[in-house]
C-alpha cells in the first residue's frame, strides 16, 4: 500500500491537515465532560442559573467549534482522497494501455474491470477514513483515558480493563471476517466475468437456448458470494452487542463504585458523569477505529491487486526509433521459421511458419478454426512477440519499428470491428487523428460506407453508441474498413473482413481492395473462411492445419493443382454454380475428429485425419518444401497424392 502513497502527491497539505483539523475537534469533545461535570457540581448543587447558562453557552461553542473543524476536516480528507483515487485510476488506466496482449491474456478483462472500478473506490475509501480516523480514534482513546486518571487514578483501571476487553473482542471478530471479506472480493471478479460474457456473447446464448443454464451458473456464483457477505456480516453484527455489554457491564460497575466514593466525598455527582462520558467516548473510538481497520484491511487488499497490476511490465518493449526508411525493393512481409505460443498455452499457435509476400501482392490464407490464422495477423501487427524465428516488414523486423510507425505502416481490419463511443469522425480519427473531413469521406467511399454514412443525422456528427450497437454488423465493418484506410497503409491485415457484409457489399468490397492494390500497390495479407473470396482475391493461398502451414502456392495452381490432401479437401467444398458440375463433383470428407491445437499429434498433424497416413507420418514431421516452382508443401506421400 505504501508504494500507493506516491499518488497522493498534490494533495500533501490536505492529507496534512485533515487529522489536524479531526484532532482539534477531538480535543473539543473531550472537554464536553468536564463541563458538564462542572453544571452538575457548581450550577445544579447551588442552583446559580447563570452559571448554567453561561456553562451551556459554552457547550454549544465547543460543538459550533468542533463541528467546523470536523467539516473542515471531512473536506480536506475527500479533496485529498478524490485525488489520490483520480490520479492513481489514470495511472492504472495508462499503464494498461502499455501491456501486451500477452500479459492482458494472462490477467483476464473481467479482473482489469474490478480493479479499475471496485478496487480502487476500496483504495480511495481507505484513504478517507484514514484521514479523518486514524490519529482522531486512538487520540480519543489516550485522552479519555487520561482525563479519566485526572479525575480518579482507582477508577481509571476499570477503564483500562474495559479498554483491553474492547479492543480484544475487535480483533478476533476482525481477524476472522478479514479473510472472508478477501474471498468475497475474489467472488465479485467471477460476478463480475459471467456478467460480461452474458452482456457480451447474449445473442449466442439466446441462439442456443442456453438462458436457463446461464441463469443458474450466475445464480450459483451470486449465492456463493452472498453467504460470503452474509458470513462476514453475522460475525461482525456480533461487535456491537458484545462491546456495549462490555461497557455497559463497566458503567454499572462505575456507577457501584462511583457512589461509595461519592460517599466517601473522594468524588463528585458531576465527575462520575464525566467518568461515565469518556467511558462512553472510548467504546465509540474503538469501535470508529474498528470499521477503519476494516476498511483500510479492505483498501489494503484492494491496493495489493492494484499493485499487481502496475508491478506487471509489458514484455512488448517500444523501441522508441527513429522512422526506419521503408524498402520497397525488400519483401513486404517475411516470415522466417516462426514459432510463438500463447501465455499457458499447452502448445504452440504456429510452428515453424516460412513464408514472403512480396510488395503489391495479397496472400489469403485458409485453415480450420484455431489453425492460427488471425496469429499471423497478430504477429505483423506485433501484438505479440514471436518466440522464436522473426518476422519482417520491408525490409526490417518489427521488432525495429516503433508503435507509431508500424501503426500507419500497418492499416489492420480485424475480424470484429469496433466502434467506440463518440461520433463518426471521432471513430475515423481514432487511425489518423489529424485527419481531415475530406480524407474521411474518401476512405468511406473507398470502404462502400459514404451512403449510409450520408443517410444518418449529422453524416460525421452522427452519434456512435457503445460498441457501435446502434450500427448494423455489416456498416460497423465497413467503417472498420474505412478506418484502416484512413492512414495510407502500404500493408493492410484482414482477418475475415467481409464475413459481416451481405453478398452484394461484399463483392464491392473485395474489388475495391483489389483496386486499392492496383492502384497504390497495397500488400494484403487476407484471413477467411470463405474460400471463394480468397481464391478470387489472392495472389498466392496458404493453407494452415493445427499451427503449420500444410501448403502455399499461386491462386490458380492451389485451386487446380492442390497436392495436400488436406488442401483438396477444403477445394473439393467450394460451391459449384453450375448444378450438373456440381453433382459430378465429389466432395472429399474427411474421417475422424478435429486434434484439439492445445495437444496436436506427433509427427504429421494431419496423419489422424489422413488416408495416406503410415508410420513415419506418426514419428516424423514433413518438411515444408518447393516440390515445383513456386508451390510449396509439408507432406511425407506427395508422390502418393500426386
Amino acid at each position: 500500500m505504501h508504494k500507493l502513497m506516491r499518488y497522493i502527491k498534490g494533495y500533501e497539505k490536505q492529507a496534512l491537515l485533515a487529522p489536524l483539523f479531526k484532532m482539534l475537534e477531538a480535543c473539543f469533545e473531550l472537554f464536553v465532560p468536564l463541563v458538564i461535570a462542572s453544571i452538575i457540581d457548581t450550577g445544579i448543587k447551588n442552583e446559580d442559573a447563570a452559571f448554567i447558562w453561561t456553562r451551556c453557552g459554552l457547550l454549544v461553542l465547543l460543538a459550533a467549534i468542533g463541528l467546523a473543524s470536523s467539516l473542515t476536516a471531512q473536506w480536506f480528507s475527500a479533496k485529498a482522497a478524490l485525488g489520490f483515487g483520480t490520479a492513481l485510476r489514470k495511472d492504472l488506466f495508462r499503464h494498461i494501455g502499455t501491456l501486451s496482449y500477452s500479459e492482458l491474456d494472462g490477467i483476464g478483462t473481467p479482473t482489469l474491470v474490478t480493479r479499475m472500478t471496485s478496487d480502487i473506490n476500496q483504495v480511495q475509501n481507505g484513504v478517507n477514513l484514514t484521514l479523518r480516523l486514524l490519529l482522531r480514534s486512538p487520540f480519543i482513546v489516550i485522552g479519555a483515558l487520561i482525563m479519566a486518571f485526572s479525575i480518579s487514578p482507582k477508577l481509571t483501571l476499570l477503564f483500562i480493563g474495559v479498554t483491553i476487553t474492547v479492543s480484544l473482542i475487535i480483533w478476533a471478530i476482525m481477524r476472522v471476517t478479514v479473510p472472508i471479506y478477501h474471498e468475497a472480493q475474489n467472488g465479485l471478479d467471477r460476478v463480475t466475468l459471467l456478467t460480461r460474457e452474458n452482456y457480451v456473447g447474449a445473442r449466442v446464448v439466446r441462439a442456443f437456448a442456453r438462458q436457463a443454464d446461464e441463469l443458474a451458473a450466475f445464480v450459483e456464483t451470486n449465492d456463493h458470494l452472498k453467504k460470503l457477505q452474509f458470513a462476514a456480516g453475522r460475525i461482525s453484527a456480533l461487535m456491537n452487542p458484545l462491546t456495549y455489554l462490555v461497557v455497559n457491564l463497566a458503567v454499572v460497575a462505575l456507577l457501584l463504585r462511583g457512589g461509595v466514593e461519592v460517599d466517601a466525598g473522594k468524588l463528585t455527582q458531576g465527575e462520575v458523569i464525566a467518568l461515565i462520558n469518556y467511558m462512553s467516548q472510548i467504546l465509540l473510538s474503538l469501535l470508529r477505529l474498528a470499521d477503519l481497520v476494516v476498511s483500510i484491511t479492505r483498501a489494503l487488499a484492494s491496493g495489493m491487486r492494484v499493485n499487481e497490476i502496475l508491478n506487471t511490465h509489458t514484455t512488448m518493449q517500444d523501441p522508441g526509433t527513429a522512422e526506419l526508411a521503408v524498402n520497397d525493393a525488400a519483401e513486404a512481409a517475411k516470415f522466417e521459421h516462426v514459432t510463438f505460443t500463447y501465455k499457458d498455452a499447452g502448445a504452440p499457435s504456429l510452428t515453424d511458419i516460412t513464408f514472403t509476400a512480396r510488395p503489391g501482392e495479397t496472400i489469403g490464407v485458409i485453415g480450420g478454426t484455431g489453425s492460427g490464422k488471425s496469429t499471423l495477423i497478430d504477429l505483423v501487427c506485433r501484438f505479440y512477440d514471436a518466440d522464436n524465428g522473426g518476422v519482417a516488414l520491408f525490409g526490417h523486423d518489427v521488432k525495429q519499428y516503433s508503435f507509431a510507425q508500424l501503426r500507419r505502416l500497418v492499416g489492420v481490419v480485424p475480424q470484429q470491428a469496433v466502434l467506440f463511443t463518440g461520433t463518426i469522425r471521432d471513430n475515423m480519427q481514432w487511425a489518423a487523428p489529424g485527419a481531415s473531413d475530406e480524407e474521411i469521406w474518401q476512405a468511406l467511399e473507398i470502404a462502400q460506407a459514404a451512403e449510409f454514412v450520408r443517410g444518418k443525422p449529422g453524416m460525421l456528427d452522427a452519434p456512435v453508441e457503445t460498441a457501435g450497437r446502434n450500427f448494423s454488423g455489416g456498416q460497423r465493418q465497413r467503417v472498420g474498413i474505412a478506418r484502416a484506410l484512413a492512414v495510407n497503409p502500404e500493408f493492410i491485415v484482414c482477418d475475415e473482413p467481409v464475413s459481416a457484409l451481405d453478398v452484394s457489399i461484399q463483392a464491392q468490397v473485395v474489388n475495391m481492395f483489389e483496386d486499392l492494390q492496383q492502384e497504390m500497390g497495397l500488400t494484403y495479407l487476407f484471413i477467411a473462411h470463405d474460400l471463394s473470396v480468397v481464391k478470387h482475391i489472392s495472389n498466392r493461398i496458404g493453407v494452415m492445419y493445427l499451427g503449420k502451414m500444410v501448403e502455399l502456392a499461386d491462386s490458380y495452381e492451389l485451386i487446380t493443382h492442390s497436392i495436400h490432401p488436406y488442401t483438396r479437401s477444403l477445394i473439393s467444398a467450394i460451391p459449384v454454380a453450375d448444378p450438373i458440375t456440381a453433382r459430378q463433383s465429389k466432395r472429399i470428407v474427411l474421417q475422424g475428429d478435429v486434434p484439439s491445437p492445445l495437444n496436436p499429434p506427433s509427427g504429421c498433424r494431419f496423419r489422424t485425419r489422413c488416408p495416406y497416413a503410415d508410420e513415419q507420418c506418426a514419428n516424423e514431421v514433413p518438411e515444408f518444401k518447393e516440390v515445383s516452382t513456386g508451390h510449396w508443401a509439408a507432406c511425407h506421400h506427395l508422390d502418393r497424392v500426386k
